[in-house]
């Protein structure tokens, strides 16, 4: 666990591992031998070359695989939603996106998040005398639009609505109504409180559209890792009755049983912990619970269409089943995008102008603006 910022964090500033690698190695070789000394300073010459090399090739491994990556991306996009899927999306919609996938330059500085309005902490409901709260980012000027409802991440134990800030800002700046919603978390609420909780927000938000300027007919959700399971279940159970146009998954749990059963080598959160704390006992205690829990229960067809995007390298939620849910619903008819980060890890958009997230921003607004236009 300890491990893991820097497993998460390392591909994603690889470009400034590179760029010291290369001043080590550089440093290294030209460095004078000492009189007297030639010996132990040659060994130590030596391991520095070879240790600032093997960092160098490291370093540069995920830039190395980023075209090929864009390639792959680009082909998977027009194949699953058409090679025009952008010609009814308007023009200034399209001329505010990213104008590439990855920009080496947005790596050494921030990405601009454009203008925005923000209301804090709006209280949408009551439950258990936890008052929950939503955070809302809306365009500059006054006026109706798409919306997208967002759910943090963090085990269903920890976050909070301030999360994932930039992205939120980003869209809004873009024309969209960000709803970043709250939900009570695991150990001291069991599954199904989290989903109610975000069925008590899409309420709340279908009651006062007009007030926060969201367009019914153009709602997404978009979640990450916990947040993901929980949008999952708001976009495809027959029980929450709300317009939801498209979902977004980054990381998402999808089959909890098969989680517990089966947890990644190494699992630096104890996942098999983390499904007990969320749904109270394991799935030979509760399988139904778990059952209903598993965003790959409720796959049918006519669903939203999904994007799901995985880190080829993450040990928390493997990208195996997000393999699996694509296969899953493209077999039930439904348009389905999966994307495979190659080097990335879980919550690898922790690093907002990281390699991962960039690209994985240029693929989701083009999403949204295709599914939401």
């Amino acid at each position: 666990m300890r491990l893991l910022p820097l497993g998460v964090g390392a591909p994603e500033i690889s470009p400034y591992l590179a760029i010291a690698n290369a001043v080590i190695l550089v440093a290294s070789i030209a460095n004078p031998r000492r009189r007297g000394k030639r010996g132990r300073h040659h060994r130590l010459q030596s391991l520095a070359i070879i240790a600032s090399l093997a960092g160098l090739l490291l370093s540069a491994m995920p830039l190395v695989q980023v075209p090929a990556t864009e390639q792959q991306f680009a082909e998977v996009m027009q194949k699953q939603l058409g090679a025009d899927y952008l010609a009814q999306v308007p023009d200034r919609v399209k001329r505010q996106m990213r104008s590439r996938p990855f920009v080496l330059a947005d790596v050494f500085r921030p990405i601009a998040l454009g203008e925005s309005r923000y209301t804090a902490y709006v209280p949408f409901a009551t439950a258990d005398g936890v008052v929950l709260k939503m955070n809302v980012y809306r365009p500059p000027q006054i006026g109706k639009y798409p919306a997208i409802v967002s759910i943090y991440g963090g085990a269903w134990q920890r976050g909070s609505p301030l999360e994932n800030a930039k992205f939120n800002r980003y869209m809004a700046a873009q024309g969209y109504t960000v709803l970043a919603i709250d939900y009570r978390h695991a150990p001291d609420y069991h599954f199904p409180a989290q989903i109610n909780d975000v069925r008590a927000a899409l309420s709340f938000i279908r009651q006062h559209a007009a007030e926060y300027e969201v367009n019914l007919e153009r709602v997404a959700v978009i979640g990450r890792s916990a947040g993901s399971q929980l949008a999952m279940l708001a976009a495809y159970s027959p029980e929450i009755a709300f317009p939801i146009r498209a979902v977004v998954s980054y990381y998402g749990p999808i089959d909890l049983t098969a989680g517990y059963r089966n947890p990644p080598i190494p699992d630096p959160i104890n996942s098999r912990a983390v499904l007990k704390a969320f749904l109270g006992g394991t799935p030979s205690q509760l399988p139904e619970l778990y059952r209903n829990a598993s965003p790959i229960t409720y796959v049918k067809p006519d669903l939203p269409p999904t994007l799901l995007i995985y880190g080829d390298r993450d040990y928390i939620v493997q990208a195996k089943y997000g393999q699996k849910m694509a296969e899953r619903l493209q077999e039930a008819g439904n348009t389905v995008v999966f994307l495979k980060i190659p080097w990335a890890n879980h919550a690898f958009d922790a690093v907002f102008n990281g390699l991962s997230n960039q690209i994985a921003l240029y693929y989701t607004e083009r999403f949204l603006a295709w599914a939401l236009r």
